[in-house]
């Protein structure tokens, strides 16, 4: 009797065994909620649960699905931002939830090709082939497993190889009101530099930018090698978000192959724009100048994704735009920048109608790793430029009336002499590329006393 016991008893168990294996494969079925509530671009649902992140799905009057994006709760609701446009939506209409859908696909087969912020094609070449999916919001790098910055880039422009030296894993911003040349200079790094993959993030352009910037700024060379992830002023402000996190994501990915990336991201001021829209939209108080505090710990979440990685693999030196309203440099997100960033380079609007480009403010502009990627004699040719240039500046208004008297000062003798050759330093033409060995002569050959077998100019040779 007791063994038939036992054979009863694990036949019994084997057979729980198989049913509990087969419910564990079973998904969980989705509890469906209802839309309570729409302000703005902001709709409520109740009835349902959802995490941070994840996507909705809600059923327009049509039969369409509008997807949305978790990115609030309070007293039992859902707060959702629609990701396309919500034409269509009714009171009571079904939201659907889609768990585990903030992955996106990354693969060596992105090169050349354009993208929106949900990663789907705008260049009418086909679907996305991936290789892989990871989280559009990354995995935080422990900061002491990074590599130090220890090399420079060649950005193939030379006033920043020169006097603005960036290293490979650094992370600048570029600063400038509007209409003085930032993504042309962008354009320029993209088809100059000596990095591996160019990865671009156009947030909250205009569609003629967008546009202009891949086919005559960018061009086929420079497309070739490069990731557009391109997202209009014209798409909702969670899509703009997506497109900055998605343009991230893509660098890490060949970060993580062992690849040098130059992350490309026009502009963060956008980005930050369309993180206020969001929330205020879900109730969030403002703090500085209409930008709610979320803001100011987004830029920070965004930014220290990119840099080295772990000892001996890759890394994204990324380049940030920072739109300066009405030119003031202690606008609220341009001082956030300024203090998450690795440098800046500010553009000038003066300089830019004098009609030098780029239009670099040297005395304004700073790459705070300069000092330990390059030798001393570089170091001291850039130091003496600089200083040059701003005893120059100094004393421009005294110059410009013709109330300085040569000979008051040989500094400022000195200065006047040589400012003709420092403006040949800094321009450059759009079609000109100058590689950090060139740049480096040209600056050794601008600090040169006059007299023969001197440059006249330092952008020549």
């Amino acid at each position: 009797m007791s063994a038939l016991r036992e054979q009863h008893v694990a036949r019994w168990s084997s057979a729980l065994a198989a049913r509990r294996a087969h419910l564990d494969r079973v998904p969980d079925l989705p509890v469906e909620g209802r839309l309570t509530r729409m302000i703005g671009l902001t709709l409520e649902a109740a009835g349902c649960q959802a995490a941070i992140g994840d996507r909705c799905d809600v059923i327009a009057l049509d039969g369409s699905r509008v997807e949305a994006e978790v990115v609030g709760f309070g007293s039992e609701r859902l707060y959702l931002m629609p990701t396309g446009d919500p034409h269509g939506l009714r009171p009571d209409a079904r939201v659907i939830p889609r768990p585990h859908a903030g992955r996106v696909p990354v693969g060596r087969r992105l090169l050349g090709r354009i993208v929106d912020g949900g990663c789907q094609p705008l260049d009418g070449r086909g679907p996305i082939e991936a290789e892989t999916r990871v989280r559009i919001t990354g995995v935080p790098l422990n900061p002491l497993a990074r590599a130090p910055i220890r090399e420079p880039l060649d950005v193939g422009i030379r006033a920043i190889n020169g006097l603005l030296t960036v290293g490979r894993g650094q992370r600048i911003g570029l600063f400038a009101g509007s209409g003085v040349g930032k993504s042309v200079l962008l354009g320029m790094m993209a088809r100059y530099t000596s990095a591996d993959v160019i990865v671009v993030g156009l947030v909250g352009e205009r569609g003629r930018e967008v546009k202009e910037f891949i086919e005559r700024i960018l061009g086929p060379e420079g497309l070739a090698r490069s990731v557009v992830v391109a997202s209009p002023a014209d798409h909702p402000p969670l899509m703009r978000l997506h497109g900055a996190w998605l343009a991230t994501a893509i660098a890490e990915y060949f970060r993580d192959q062992g690849l040098n990336v130059l992350l490309l991201m026009d502009s963060l001021t956008r980005f930050a724009q369309a993180q206020r829209e969001i929330g205020l939209a879900i109730g969030e108080a403002p703090a500085t100048k209409g930008y709610p505090p979320s803001v100011f710990a987004r830029l920070p979440q965004l930014v220290e994704r990119a840099g080295n990685g772990e000892e001996g693999g890759g890394s994204i030196t990324a380049f940030y735009t920072v739109l300066v309203e009405g030119d003031d440099q202690n606008d609220p997100i341009a001082d956030a920048a300024r203090a998450v960033l690795d440098g800046h380079v500010v553009l000038s609007r003066r300089i830019a109608e004098g009609g030098r480009y780029p239009a670099i403010d040297v005395d304004a502009s700073i790459s705070r790793v300069m000092h330990e990627i390059v030798d001393d004699d570089h170091l001291q040719s850039a130091r003496l430029l600089r200083q040059a240039n701003a005893m120059y500046e100094g004393h421009r208004d005294l110059i410009s009336i013709g109330a300085y008297q040569r000979g008051s000062d040989p500094r400022v003798d000195a200065a006047i002499a040589l400012k003709p050759r420092i403006e040949g330093f800094m321009r450059q033409a759009l079609d000109e590329r100058r590689d950090f060995a060139a740049s480096l002569r040209d600056l050794e050959a601008t600090l040169l006393p006059p007299g023969p077998g001197a440059a006249s100019r330092g952008g020549e040779g």
